[in-house]
């Protein structure tokens, strides 16, 4: 017999704190290995995690709503129900998450495994023999007795969410395909995960207030991390105007096929970067990492007043109808904070685009781990000699690179920025092939 420690696991190489978003058991509910305990949220996403060990959750240390460090205790899972009341009272008696030598039971702790509970790719919501549901839809499916088996999920990759639970429970039959808008977000001072989705939209930031201090969001921290980071590397910046009729043009012939302009302009620095891979690669102590693949990183602001990147994997050799339905993908469950870790730490060369603010031109700065960073500005009409003597009216927006001077030199930089222009102005038809 004995007792094991729930520890707050890291869910990427720089979280040095979690936050529990709910717990999926109750004190005194059976835990099966595998299975899902708690809900935890990392600088970047929610993540489900597991346990190794079967048992019976005894005691919760740190309530939902509230922080602990990486590797630091969270809660205690008794192997039988008669060691509940043991390891309660040795949370008592210790007043943290440590182990104590007077426990009269050896206690062995458990590292705690985050998977993602997504189905695989071929859409089935089923892994390994078990149903893939999301926390919250399977505390909700118990309420209203309804029987997980029989729904399709709607959720990534077949995941059955709430949105499913809720609609067969109102309408007595299949919920649709398409995901419903999600709910309000739950708050998080309840202890226990409520019926709520586990995916709803971020709270917006909260309204400011004359004299008061609101705190950091965990993506907020994070990004503060991030750009205190970068103030130790060299950069410098290089400015270029690119001519946009041909790809605007293209734009609005596939626009309908559900192709996006980031798509578009991914499609096209990753196409570029084929030429230029020293503005695709990075620095290290050990010297220049030119990297196997091309990882388009595309800056996202959240609605909580935080930052993500998802990552376009292979931009330059999905086909654009693939990589817009990707990018779709991406940006909806980055905002409902279920990307993989994968989905925003692999980029290898980063986009940052104001132009849809109607911003003419500015700088970016140099995300950590990567060698260069593009911002993109709006399109616009401006007035230009033309090549025959003539004046007339061609769509230009401005872009800048920002790039790390330790392995990246200006002319470089010019280089690539004049064969994305090239490619932009007088061959974009090539996007789509």
């Amino acid at each position: 017999m004995s007792i094991h420690e729930v520890f707050m696991p890291a869910l990427s190489s720089t979280m040095t704190e979690g936050k529990i978003v709910s717990w999926v058991k109750s004190p005194g509910d059976k835990v099966e290995k595998g299975e899902t305990v708690v809900v935890v949220e990392s600088d970047k996403a929610d993540m489900d995690v597991e346990t190794f060990y079967e048992g019976f959750l005894a005691h919760i240390i740190v309530e939902a709503g509230e922080t602990a460090p990486v590797g630091s205790a969270i809660a205690f899972i008794a192997e039988t129900e008669a060691e509940i009341e043991q390891a309660k009272s040795l949370a008592n008696s210790s007043g943290v998450a440590a182990t104590t030598t007077s426990a009269p039971e050896p206690i062995h702790a458990t590292a705690s495994v985050v998977t993602p509970a997504l189905a695989s790719q071929n859409g089935s919501n089923h892994k390994e023999g078990r149903l893939v549901v999301s926390p919250r839809a399977r505390k909700l499916a118990k309420e209203l007795k309804v029987d997980l088996t029989t729904l399709q999920g709607s959720g990534p990759h077949g995941r059955i969410v709430a949105e499913d639970v809720e609609a067969l429970s109102n309408k007595g039959k299949q919920p649709a395909t398409a995901p419903v808008a999600p709910p309000a977000a739950v708050p998080t001072s309840a202890p226990v995960a409520s019926p709520a989705s586990r995916t709803p939209a971020p709270a917006p930031v909260v309204a400011a207030v004359p004299g008061q201090i609101v705190p950091l969001t965990t993506f907020q921290n994070a990004v503060v991390r991030n750009m205190v980071a970068t103030i130790s590397v060299p950069v410098f910046r290089v400015g270029y105007t690119i001519t946009t009729d041909g790809l605007d043009k293209l734009y609005k012939q596939i626009k309908s096929k559900g192709v996006t302009m980031t798509a578009l302009l991914a499609k096209a620095v990753a196409v570029t970067l084929q030429k230029h891979p020293l503005l695709n690669a990075s620095y290290s102590d050990q010297g220049i990492v030119y990297h196997s693949d091309i990882n388009i990183s595309v800056a996202v602001a959240m609605d909580d007043g935080g930052l993500i990147t998802p990552v376009l994997q292979n931009a330059d050799a999905v086909d654009i109808y693939s990589l817009s339905r990707t990018w779709k993908s991406l940006v909806e469950r980055a905002r409902a904070k279920q990307l993989q870790p994968q989905e925003y730490n692999s980029g290898t060369f980063t986009l940052s685009n104001l132009g849809m603010f109607g911003v003419d031109k500015f700088d970016a700065i140099l995300p950590p781990g990567q060698g260069s960073i593009l911002a993109i500005g709006a399109s616009r009409p401006q007035v230009v000699a033309t090549p025959d003597g003539l004046f007339g009216v061609r769509q230009q927006m401005q872009v800048n690179i920002t790039s790390d001077h330790r392995i990246i030199y200006g002319a470089h930089a010019a280089a690539f920025l004049q064969d994305l222009a090239k490619l932009i102005e007088t061959n974009p038809q090539s996007l789509t092939m």
